[in-house]
């Protein structure tokens, strides 16, 4: 019987964790493909057989990155802890996490995606990133609703405003730690954030 194809001779979970490392710490458009396939084993042929591009490996980074570190920013939707608790966790843990060793500083999202002019070769590398950050602020706002539904937030609250607050804040933690601004001094710059949040009677 004639074969219907050759198996994949790599572990799809390997490459991709150390094509995220290189990303992550270089960012999207500075890393080479050279540098691809050093890090991941992978001839050209492979890589492109795998991915298509070097564009298509990094929107299977994100989704990787997503699942995995990046996957510390889901706690904002739980509904079973108070939506104040739910942003503390979210921002404590992306510092913990972005700041964490084993891995390069910040956040692969909020470093790696291109700054390029706009170009059918760079299309789905932006599209990747900003559906990610997207997602993140719909979940944000989500989070904001509840918390003026609970009464921890001023009936009047401007949602978007406080939204986009945290989200940015979010965005900016990646900046402040590779210039060296130490973990302990962004976690007091979250309590500071959330300083006018009340808290429910439960906490």
């Amino acid at each position: 019987m004639p074969s219907v194809g050759r198996p994949r001779a790599f572990d799809m979970e390997t490459v991709l964790e150390a094509a995220m490392r290189l990303f992550w710490e270089q960012g999207y458009e500075a890393t080479s493909l050279a540098q691809l396939r050093a890090a991941t084993g992978l001839s050209s042929a492979s890589l492109y057989s795998a991915f298509g591009s070097k564009g298509g490996l990094f929107e299977q980074v994100v989704e990787h990155y997503a699942n995995g570190p990046g996957g510390v920013t889901d706690v904002v939707a739980d509904e079973s802890i108070s939506p104040r608790d739910a942003i503390a966790r979210l921002l404590h843990g992306s510092i913990d996490m972005q700041a964490g060793p084993g891995h390069p500083l910040g956040c692969l999202i909020a470093l790696s995606g291109t700054t390029r002019a706009p170009g059918e070769d760079q299309a789905g590398v932006r599209a990747a990133v900003a559906s990610r950050r997207e997602a993140d602020r719909a979940r944000l706002g989500a989070c904001v609703e509840r918390g003026v539904a609970a009464g921890e937030l001023d009936a009047h609250t401007d949602v978007g405003g406080v939204t986009a607050m945290i989200h940015t804040f979010l965005l900016g933690l990646s900046t402040q730690l590779r210039d060296g601004v130490p973990a302990a001094t962004l976690h007091t710059a979250v309590d500071v954030l959330l300083s006018g949040w009340r808290r429910t009677a439960a906490e």
